[in-house]
């Protein structure tokens, strides 16, 4: 996980630059604090210690809402989040409702149970729904972009792995995916990457080379559609690997193209979004506080909320399916492929189905509403009229 590689990493720093002295000269209690710092970022340092009472050494049980600062395992609210929302947001363009400076003004800490935990003024419960929809904006706009997602797919660092050497401490080579093993490596392990492999004149090297030469002119694999599995029809982690032989498989019932794509052609992304804790709502983990009694803490269940724009479910699952091939036909056949396997699975209608594979759609009852048929007839009818160019 990164928090194990960050935990490293920091005494890395540590050690690296000799900060041990430093440290002690501005007041930190050298062991003390170091093992409150690895507890911020990554839990308790000790796997021992996870099912006592109270499971850290840095701080004591009295100090407990110190763990809700940096990394809140409890409910997600902390300023990790915060500070990516901003710097992200800003960087793409994205417009972040949520005011972390207004939170914090009504912020206080409240006793419950003998521990003390970190309480938020009751009416920010509405800032707080802000926040998870700013991170879930977040994750589709640009985290899981289908675009950054099929680069990924397209495996240039994996092909390069073999053969790219990164030199760590004492001298010794790894790889990309072993440089977290050690921190020297770790360190050097940067986006010039990219580049070194992209201008590379190494022959082991040039199946990694060619295609970041196609993301470069954008020639990446064809997005063909994506599709939601209602609840309680998720695609589980045992059915991935056949997914692609199975839209194989989908030859459409009606109208088939001549030509069929093979489940080579096919990749299949299957990307599970939610709030931050699956399929819970992260507020009903939330300790509130009222005017009326500013030391007591209360949670706040979603229908106490005014606002009845919230969201009913907080996970689901999007699956969003590619084409290799580059061939027009073959990308072609394969959208339709893709919307018959749908029309199986009985998924929800692909946003250009209509489009694509109109002869299909009729045959999936529920992908079918009567004011779309009647504005699509209309549309048709009115784009076979004779336009007067003559006047």
């Amino acid at each position: 996980q990164h928090e194990s590689a960050s935990v490293e990493m920091f005494e890395h720093l540590i050690t690296s630059n000799k900060l041990e002295k430093v440290m002690e000269d501005y007041g930190l209690v050298l062991e003390e604090d170091m093992n409150f710092i690895k507890e911020q970022i990554g839990g308790p340092t000790d796997e021992n210690t996870r099912e006592k009472t109270w499971p850290y050494i840095g701080r004591p049980k009295e100090k407990s809402f110190l763990y809700e600062i940096v990394a809140n395992k409890k409910n997600g609210i902390d300023v990790d989040k915060w500070d990516y929302f901003a710097r992200d947001c800003h960087h793409l363009g994205i417009q972040n409702n949520f005011d972390y400076k207004r939170l914090l003004k009504f912020t206080r800490v409240c006793e419950v149970n003998s521990q003390k935990f970190i309480c938020t003024r009751d009416k920010e419960v509405g800032n707080l729904y802000d926040m998870f929809h700013t991170r879930n904006c977040l994750h589709r706009r640009a985290y899981q972009h289908k675009v950054g997602n099929i680069i990924e797919i397209m495996q240039a660092l994996q092909k390069a792995d073999p053969f790219f050497k990164i030199e760590g401490s004492k001298g010794t080579p790894y790889r990309i995916s072993t440089a977290m093993e050690d921190m020297e490596a770790y360190t050097k392990l940067t986006d010039h990457i990219y580049l070194e492999i992209l201008h590379s004149s190494c022959p082991e090297l040039a199946e990694a080379r060619e295609i970041l030469r196609k993301i470069e002119r954008r020639e990446l694999y064809k997005f063909l559609g994506d599709t939601h599995p209602e609840k309680g029809k998720e695609i589980a982690k045992d059915e991935y690997s056949g997914l692609s032989q199975e839209i194989a498989d989908s030859r459409p019932e009606k109208n088939p193209p001549l030509v069929e794509p093979k489940a080579e052609d096919f990749i299949v992304d299957i990307i599970n979004m939610d709030y931050g804790m699956e399929e819970q709502n992260p507020i009903d983990k939330v300790l509130f506080y009222c005017k009326a009694d500013p030391t007591k803490a209360v949670r706040i269940s979603k229908e106490q909320v005014v606002s009845k724009l919230l969201p009913e479910t907080f996970a689901e699952q999007v699956i969003r399916v590619y084409c290799k091939n580059q061939d027009p036909d073959t990308v072609s056949a394969a959208k339709q492929y893709f919307i018959q396997w749908c029309i199986r699975r009985d998924f929800t209608k692909p946003q250009d189905c209509d489009v694509v594979a109109p002869h299909l759609t009729p045959m999936k009852k529920s992908w079918n509403n009567i004011q779309e048929d009647e504005c699509r007839m209309a549309a048709e009818s009115s784009c076979k009229q004779r336009l007067p160019f003559d006047k």
